[in-house]
């Protein structure tokens, strides 16, 4: 037996045919209810919810197959399984009823055997079908309390990252104010009468003042990319022009070193879609990161292609390549392994990636097989 007994309603303007169809229903303790036209039956489901209804198509006034459509139709009734009851089992007649959204059909007279069957077997449908109702609705109610979970630690995150982000900003605008007044005091000093050993302590002072400043100018950079509030400008842009400017500005700044850079670009100019500032430092960092580690001949080849809209872009040194440890914690803010080689200042590749990634580009790092590093860029073409 059932917890509750399950309820179904007989629908047919025979009596006798409800009186047999009762009896053979009351050996399961089924709850019966009955109803003599489609106009009775339709009344009959406003006040009561069934499990079941055996429905004949022959009937006055309202037919079987109007009183199907209207139960289907009607929210509250569709889900009801329905079992046409038919003297008639020409092939038409059995599509029309499928079609109108019954289950199954039985054929008078009735056979008790088969006549329990197909409703046990409706009822055993119906049952596990309400069984995985409750099982979607219970993993629906998991998943929005998960959701909400996930919302809620994204938003701690997301404070979390905007805090460390304005730390960023502010640290680096409390070190670039002073450092303004020690830069314009180092070059007074350098205009004055002083000797060699001083000569020497101003020239370290500049160097080590000038570190400082493009620390703090790619914090800044870093928080704004960070948070988006520094869009890129996207245009046009020679990618052989922004190549031929880093390597000019690294000379300028490193007079004394014996880098090598060697210029593969193709003759014909490549276009890129990019800000054109943020992709020359970005070009900026690779270049003075292969220059900090290159060995005793330092060298660095740059090359390029476009193919299917992509431009990428690969510079090639010949230093040590990466440590172990650089290789496992690349393009991390503050690790060691976010610029090439084994050493950093913790922002170099970092600030790279996010310069890409506003770009909706790409970077990538690898030791070659000849010792040495090669970062590969990938961004959008003409």
């Amino acid at each position: 037996m059932k917890d509750t007994p399950e309820k179904i309603l007989i629908v047919d303007d025979v009596s006798k045919n409800i009186q047999i169809l009762g009896n053979i229903l009351s050996q399961e303790q089924f709850q019966i209810a009955y109803a003599q036209d489609g106009q009775q039956a339709l009344d009959i489901c406003k006040v009561q919810d069934f499990d079941l209804i055996l429905l004949d198509i022959m009937m006055p006034k309202m037919d079987g197959y109007e009183v199907c459509e209207k139960l289907k139709k009607n929210p509250a009734t569709s889900e009801i399984p329905i079992i046409f009851l038919t003297a008639r089992a020409d092939m038409d007649s059995i599509i029309k009823g499928f079609e109108l959204g019954g289950q199954d059909y039985i054929t008078k007279p009735f056979n008790a055997s088969e006549l329990l069957a197909r409703v046990n077997n409706h009822l055993t449908i119906k049952r596990q079908r309400e069984r995985l109702k409750l099982m979607n609705n219970h993993l629906e109610e998991l998943v929005k309390d998960r959701t909400l979970e996930l919302e809620t630690a994204n938003h701690q995150l997301n404070v979390l990252d905007q805090a460390k982000s304005n730390f960023l900003s502010l640290i680096s605008h409390e070190i670039r104010t002073p450092l303004n007044g020690v830069i314009g005091l180092t070059e007074l000093l350098d205009q004055t009468n002083i000797d060699d050993d001083q000569k020497e302590y101003i020239s370290y002072l500049k160097e080590v003042s000038s570190r400082l400043v493009k620390f703090s100018d790619t914090a800044i950079l870093i928080t704004t990319l960070k948070i988006n509030k520094n869009l890129p400008e996207i245009l046009p842009v020679s990618v052989n022009l922004l190549v031929n400017d880093s390597i000019a500005e690294f000379k300028v700044c490193n007079n004394n070193s014996s880098m090598q850079i060697i210029n593969n670009l193709p003759v014909e100019t490549l276009l890129i879609k990019a800000d054109s500032d943020l992709i020359r430092m970005c070009f900026n960092i690779i270049i003075d990161n292969s220059a900090k580690f290159a060995g005793n001949d330092p060298k660095i080849e740059i090359s390029g292609i476009t193919n299917e809209g992509i431009t990428t872009l690969t510079f090639r040194d010949n230093g040590p390549g990466f440590s172990d440890n650089a290789l496992s914690n690349l393009f991390e803010l503050f690790s060691a392994g976010d610029i090439m080689h084994s050493e950093g200042t913790g922002l170099g590749l970092a600030t790279a990636k996010l310069i890409l990634d506003a770009h909706e580009g790409s970077i990538s790092v690898k030791n070659t097989e000849d010792h040495g590093a090669e970062v590969t860029i990938k961004i959008k073409g003409y």
